[in-house]
C-alpha cells in the first residue's frame, strides 16, 4: 500500500518525486558499502534510517517552495538525499552516484568546496552547519550595506532533533540580533533518535519554549492527515492524548509490531481507542501509527505558507527514522544497512531496477516535467566576481615610544581608512564584547556598529563617553554577546561571501586569546568550507601576568602553526603588526585566498628595538621578510649562538643578546613571524612541497649556523623546529604549565622566559658547543 494513499490532495508525480529521492538516496549508501569493491574491508558507512526521516521534508522543500536566492544548510547524515535531488535536477553527473565516500568523490557530508554539486552549506560537525544560515543571512544583509548586491531570500537550515544538544546551537538562537532575521528558517527532524538510542527524554514543548523564549515563530507539525481524521472520530480524543503523552521509547516499540501486538499495546486499557481501532483494518491500522506530519506532503505546504517572515522561524516536524525502511523506529537504526534483499523490496515499492539503479524521469512525464521545471525555477544567476580594492603594503609610518602590538592593530585599522578607503569600506570587525579592551574603541568611533536598524545612541551627549556607539545599517563593526563560537561561525560566513554572492569582505574577529581554543572547531570548519577571515587573538601569553593562568593562553602558537588553510604570526612589534596584517587582508576574498591568525599583546615595548631601515630599498627588503616568517634583528661580528624569539620576548632576548657580548659571547638574534611559514618553508627545501624557501637562507644563512636558544610566551614546541633548518644543537624556553598572578618580571621568572633565563640557556650551549 502507498504510503500517500490517504493524501488524495498530493500530487500523483510528486509522490513519484518522492519515492524516486528515497530509493537514489538508499542506492548511493548501498552501491558504497554492498557493490563498490573494497579490498581494505574498512567500513565505508552512510546513514540510510536518516536519510528516510528527511525525504518527504526536502522534496517538499526542493519542489515546492525553494526559490533560486534561497539557501539551506542540509543536516550531514542526510547528505545522499540532497545528491539524490541535485542529480534528478541535473546539477550532478550519474558517475558521482556510486562514489560516496570515495577519493574524489561525494563527501561524507556536504560540502561546498569538495562536492561536485551545489551545497549551500557545509555540515558534518554538529551544531556548526546548523547555524551557519543565521550568520549566513546576516553577512548577506551585511553585504547589501556595501554593494546592494546580494539580493533577498530565505536562509534554511535542517537539523535533526538530537543535534539541538549541541550548545553552539543556543549561543546562536540566543544573539538577540537573530531575533531581528526573518528569513531564518529552522527545520527540525524531530524523529527522537539519537546515534546510539532512542532519546528517552526529549521534551519537545521544552524545546518549543526555548525558541519562543528566544523571540522564535514556533511551528509544530506533529500528524498526518490520516490520524487527523481519525482524531475526528469517537475515541479519536483519547487516541490523540494517548499518543501524545507517549514516552519516546514506547512509540518507537510500537512502530516495530505488527497489527495483532498494535492493537493490543496502543489502547493503554482504554476502551474507546481499543473500539475505534477494531473499525481499522490492518493495513490502514500499521499507516495510521507511523502518520507523522513530516512525511505528510500537503501538511507540510500548509505549514511552509504559515510562516512568518518578520521573525525567525523555527518548525517542528515529527518524523520517524528509517520511515519506509524494514530498520524503521529500530533504535540501533542509526547507521544499519539494508540488506540486499531488502533493496530489492524497496527497488519493487519504488517501481526500480537494482540492476539499472539510477535512471531518471522520462522527460515527457509528469515527474519529468516537474523536475525540468524545478531546476529552471531555482536556476541561479551567473554571479560576477567583484575584485577586492587595493590595499597598500606598506602605510609608511615607523612608529616610535613604547607601543604594544594589540594597540598598533587599531593604528592600523585606522591609517587604511585613510590610505585606501576603498578596500577599508570592505573591512568588518567582530568581537564577543571586548572592542574597548582589545583597542578597537577608535575604529568603532570611526566606522560605526552595524545593526539591521539604526538605533539611538543615548549616550552620544555624554562628554565622558569615550566610546561612541553609533548603531546604523552602514556600521562596519559587529558586536555579538560572549560567545566565541558565535563570532568565528560569522567570521566563516563574512568570509565566503566572495564565493556566495561575488562581493568580498575583509571580515576581522577580534577576541582574547585564551579562547581561541573554545572557537578554533567552529573557525576551522568555516575556513574548510570557503570561509576566508582573519582572527586575531589579544592580550595573549603570560605576558598578560597579573590576570593569572586563567587568561593566560599557552598553546595558541602551535596552533597557528597546525591549522590547515591559514597562515599564523606573532608580531613583535607595531611595524610588524602593519605589515603582516596588510598581507593578511591582501589574501581574502578571492579563489586560493586563505585565512590567517595574528596573536598580539597588551606589553608594551620600545619601537626603537625593531631597528626599521631608513633606505627605502632596505625597509622593504625587511617588509618583505617580516610577512615570510622572520628577520635578522641582530648580527654579531663573530656569533657563537644565535637566539630565535617571538612575539612580546624580543625586548628580552636583545636584552639577553647584549649582556652576552659584554661577556665575549657574540649572538646573533632573530625575530620570528611565523613558525609555521618558516616550516612550510623548510619542506619546500626539502622537496616534500611546493613553495618559496628564501627566508630560510635570509634568516638562518647556513654560514652563521650555530646553537640556538629559542624563546618565546607559549609552548616551547613551537620554535623547536627552527634549529633543523641548519642541523644545529638547541635549546627551548617557553610555556608548558598553568600560570600564576603577578608583575610581569616575576611571571617571567616563573616560567623561565626571563632575559636571566635566555643567558644562562646560551652560556650552556655556547660552552657545549
Amino acid at each position: 500500500m502507498s504510503r500517500h494513499q490517504y493524501a488524495p490532495a498530493e500530487p500523483a508525480a510528486l509522490v513519484e518525486i518522492e519515492q524516486r529521492v528515497l530509493w537514489l538516496s538508499m542506492a548511493i549508501v548501498d552501491y558504497a558499502n554492498r557493490v563498490r569493491p573494497n579490498p581494505t574491508g574498512l567500513k565505508v558507512g552512510g546513514h540510510q534510517a536518516s536519510c528516510a526521516s528527511m525525504v518527504s521534508l526536502m522534496t517538499s522543500l526542493w519542489f515546492r517552495q525553494l526559490r533560486p536566492q534561497d539557501r539551506v544548510s542540509v543536516k550531514p547524515h542526510a547528505s545522499p538525499v540532497l545528491h539524490a535531488i541535485n542529480y534528478l535536477l541535473g546539477g550532478l553527473d550519474e558517475s558521482y552516484l556510486t562514489e560516496l565516500r570515495a577519493f574524489g568523490g561525494l563527501q561524507s557530508y556536504p560540502s561546498r568546496s569538495k562536492d561536485p554539486d551545489q551545497v549551500d552549506y557545509s555540515t558534518g560537525s554538529v551544531g556548526i552547519g546548523a547555524t551557519a544560515p543565521i550568520w549566513g543571512a546576516l553577512a548577506r544583509r551585511y553585504v547589501n550595506t556595501v554593494a546592494d548586491d546580494a539580493g533577498t531570500g530565505r536562509q534554511y537550515t535542517l537539523v535533526g532533533d538530537a543535534e539541538l544538544d549541541e550548545g553552539a546551537v543556543w549561543e546562536a538562537i540566543l544573539d538577540p540580533t537573530v531575533t531581528e532575521l526573518g528569513e531564518i528558517v529552522w527545520i527540525v527532524d524531530l524523529n527522537r533518535q539519537s546515534l546510539d538510542r532512542v532519546v528517552p527524554g526529549i521534551a519537545a514543548g521544552r524545546l518549543q519554549g526555548m525558541f519562543a523564549a528566544a523571540g522564535w515563530q514556533v511551528i509544530t507539525l506533529k500528524y498526518g492527515s490520516l490520524l487527523s481524521t481519525l482524531f475526528d472520530r469517537d475515541g479519536g480524543g483519547e487516541l490523540r492524548r494517548r499518543i501524545d503523552l507517549m514516552s519516546n521509547p514506547e512509540y518507537q516499540r510500537l512502530l516495530r509490531c505488527d497489527a495483532g501486538a498494535l492493537r493490543e499495546r496502543l489502547p493503554g486499557g482504554n476502551d474507546a481507542i481499543a473500539a475505534l481501532l477494531a473499525e481499522l483494518d490492518d493495513a490502514t491500522l500499521l499507516a495510521a501509527i507511523r502518520d507523522l506530519g513530516g512525511h505528510d506532503l500537503a501538511a507540510l505546504d500548509e505549514t511552509f505558507a504559515a510562516i512568518d517572515d518578520d521573525r525567525p522561524t523555527v518548525i517542528f516536524a515529527y518524523t520517524v527514522k528509517g520511515y519506509g525502511l524494514p530498520t524503521e523506529g529500530h533504535p540501533q537504526n542509526h547507521s544499519s544497512l539494508l540488506s540486499g534483499e531488502q533493496m530489492v523490496e524497496l527497488a519493487q515499492r519504488c517501481g526500480m531496477d537494482l540492476d539499472q539503479p539510477w535512471a531518471r524521469f522520462d522527460a515527457d512525464s509528469a515527474p519529468g516535467r516537474w523536475c525540468e521545471e524545478t531546476a529552471e525555477r531555482l536556476r541561479r544567476p551567473d554571479m560576477p566576481q567583484a575584485p577586492v580594492p587595493a590595499l597598500p603594503q606598506d602605510i609608511g609610518r615607523t612608529p616610535h615610544g613604547m607601543a604594544a602590538t594589540q594597540a598598533a592593530l587599531g593604528r592600523t585599522l585606522l591609517d587604511l581608512t585613510r590610505e585606501a578607503p576603498e578596500a577599508a569600506r570592505r573591512v568588518v570587525t567582530v568581537s564577543p564584547d571586548v572592542s574597548s579592551t582589545t583597542n578597537l574603541g577608535g575604529w568603532v568611533n570611526k566606522v560605526g556598529v552595524w545593526s539591521p536598524t539604526e538605533r539611538r545612541d543615548w549616550f552620544a551627549d555624554d562628554a565622558e563617553t569615550m566610546l561612541h556607539w553609533r548603531e546604523q545599517p552602514s556600521g562596519q563593526h559587529v558586536e555579538l554577546g560572549i560567545a566565541e563560537t558565535n563570532l568565528v561561525g560569522l567570521l566563516g560566513e563574512l568570509g565566503a561571501t566572495w564565493s556566495r554572492w561575488g562581493q568580498p569582505l575583509l571580515p576581522i574577529g577580534v577576541m582574547y586569546d585564551p579562547f581561541i581554543e573554545r572557537a578554533l572547531e567552529p573557525w576551522s570548519y568555516g575556513t574548510y568550507a570557503g570561509g576566508q577571515s582573519i582572527l586575531i587573538g589579544t592580550p595573549s601569553g603570560v605576558s598578560l601576568a597579573p590576570e593569572g593562568g586563567a587568561h593566560q593562553s599557552i598553546t595558541t602558537p602551535s596552533i597557528g602553526l597546525e591549522q590547515p588553510g591559514c597562515v599564523s604570526y606573532e608580531p613583535a612589534f607595531a611595524i610588524d603588526v602593519e605589515w603582516t596584517l596588510l598581507a593578511c587582508l591582501a589574501q581574502l576574498g578571492q579563489p586560493g585566498g586563505s585565512s590567517a591568525y595574528l596573536r598580539l599583546s597588551t606589553r608594551s615595548v620600545d619601537q626603537s628595538l625593531a631597528a626599521v631601515p631608513t633606505d627605502p630599498a632596505a625597509r622593504e627588503r625587511r617588509r618583505r621578510q617580516v610577512v615570510a616568517g622572520a628577520y635578522p634583528l641582530r648580527r654579531a661580528q663573530d656569533p657563537m649562538v644565535t637566539i630565535a624569539a617571538m612575539g612580546t620576548l624580543l625586548p628580552d632576548a636583545l636584552a639577553a643578546a647584549a649582556r652576552l657580548e659584554q661577556a665575549g659571547v657574540g649572538v646573533d638574534v632573530v625575530c620570528v613571524t611565523s613558525p609555521g611559514l618558516l616550516f612550510d618553508a623548510l619542506r619546500a627545501r626539502d622537496g616534500h612541497t611546493e613553495g618559496p624557501s628564501w627566508i630560510l637562507q635570509q634568516a638562518f644563512p647556513h654560514g652563521r649556523a650555530r646553537p640556538m636558544v629559542t624563546v618565546l610566551d607559549g609552548h616551547p614546541h613551537t620554535l623547536a623546529l627552527l634549529p633543523t633548518i641548519n642541523q644545529v644543537t638547541g635549546t627551548h624556553l617557553g610555556v608548558s604549565h598553568f600560570g600564576q598572578s603577578g608583575a610581569i618580571d616575576d611571571v617571567y621568572r616563573y616560567h623561565g622566559i626571563d632575559t636571566d633565563s635566555i643567558v644562562r640557556a646560551a652560556l650552556d650551549l655556547a660552552e657545549s658547543g
